[in-house]
């Protein structure tokens, strides 16, 4: 395993360097996240938000792998997965409640509850779909991409009609599919808001 982690960070490394001197310069902080970040439910809550933020590094660091730099869009894509992830893991840790509170793990339901858990998660998506707006607005995405954001904000909906802090018999359906769909119909409305 050890090899095996050293044989990535090599190759994260050589990756960066070879697309561009930013990229090299901050590939370290995003290793950093990426070891870190599983490590943080042992000592706080936001776990959820840190790790949105850490794959959120990965929308910014493809918009600074292709442009060389930081432009506003690339923050605007880094916030709207990092308050998107948050949200649904904050739905699917609703099922590991009773687990964490035994053994003292930390998380967003097991410190303030479902209920709270879930309100929070439907904060986080508003706020992902506000992101969508303001990305399609500051790069000019075309109708295609905002026939892509009604239907992302419908699904938005649906998940959270599927769970409620009484009934979580549907979180994998909520969690998993929805999502899925979501990431699917975002890269097509990118892409043919692109070229429509």
């Amino acid at each position: 395993m050890l090899l095996a982690a050293v044989v990535s960070g090599v190759l994260l490394a050589l990756s960066a360097w070879m697309l561009n001197p930013l990229c090299f310069k901050l590939a370290p902080w995003a290793a950093l996240f990426l070891i870190g970040y599983s490590y943080t439910k042992r000592f706080t809550w936001t776990s959820h938000w840190i790790l949105g933020f850490t794959d959120g590094i990965a929308a910014a660091g493809g918009w600074i792998a292709v442009r060389g730099a930081f432009e506003p869009p690339a923050f605007v894509l880094w916030f709207a997965l990092t308050v998107w992830i948050a949200g649904f893991d904050l739905i699917y840790a609703c099922q590991d409640v009773d687990f964490d509170r035994r053994t003292r793990l930390h998380s967003f339901p097991a410190r303030f509850g479902i209920g709270a858990a879930l309100l929070c998660a439907r904060i986080c998506h508003l706020l992902t779909v506000s992101a969508f707006v303001g990305l399609g607005l500051m790069t000019g995405l075309g109708w295609f991409y905002w026939v892509g954001v009604v239907a992302v904000s419908g699904l938005f909906v649906y998940e959270h009609s599927l769970v409620s802090p009484d009934d979580l018999s549907r979180l994998d359906i909520a969690f998993f599919n929805i999502n899925g769909y979501i990431a699917v119909i975002l890269f097509a409305a990118v892409l043919g808001g692109r070229m429509l």
